[in-house]
């Protein structure tokens, strides 16, 4: 279960910083750029966070 919040918390934080990177360079935003772009991270490392939880929990 840890694995499907781990990766739907990624989607959400992928979304959520792409529409803050896009609303930042159209209203020429550094710092919502740098959000959004962070915001991506995030949710990046939150995907391989859950697909290490499902690999490990597949083994066990």
């Amino acid at each position: 279960m840890g694995e499907f919040t781990d990766k739907l918390d990624a989607a959400g934080n992928k979304i959520a910083g792409n529409i803050k990177e896009a609303i930042g360079k159209a209203t020429d935003n550094e710092k919502l750029v740098a959000e959004g772009e962070a915001q991506q991270l995030k949710g990046t490392a939150q995907d391989v966070k859950g697909s290490v939880k499902g690999a490990l929990g597949d083994k066990i």
